[in-house]
């Protein structure tokens, strides 16, 4: 009976710390300053589908343009200035620079 209660308390207490592991603290990337010059990056960034805030934190130095904003016709080579394709929830799916 001893045994018993010595191997339900170590299973219990290996339980609790496995569940203390599985606590993962998530961190935001840094913000990318300028234009954005890495495409490979950018592209596995839009493929996790950020919020237009994450976006917005994220790229502070690139406009975002969302469906439905008037802007300008202005035609930008520089990677500045991102339209932006939503899913049903908001998020970023895809987009295009122009």
């Amino acid at each position: 009976m001893p045994r018993l209660i010595l191997l339900t308390a170590v299973l219990l207490s290996g339980l609790a710390l496995a569940a203390c592991q599985h606590a993962t603290v998530r961190s935001d990337p840094a913000p990318v300053s300028g234009h954005v010059t890495d495409m490979a990056a950018f592209d596995a960034w839009i493929a996790t589908h950020p919020t237009p805030a994450q976006f917005r934190a994220r790229y502070p130095d690139v406009l975002l343009v969302l469906p439905g904003a008037m802007t300008t016709m202005e035609m930008r080579n520089d990677n500045s200035r991102y339209f932006a394709e939503l899913d049903a929830e908001g998020r970023i799916t895809g987009g295009k620079f122009q």
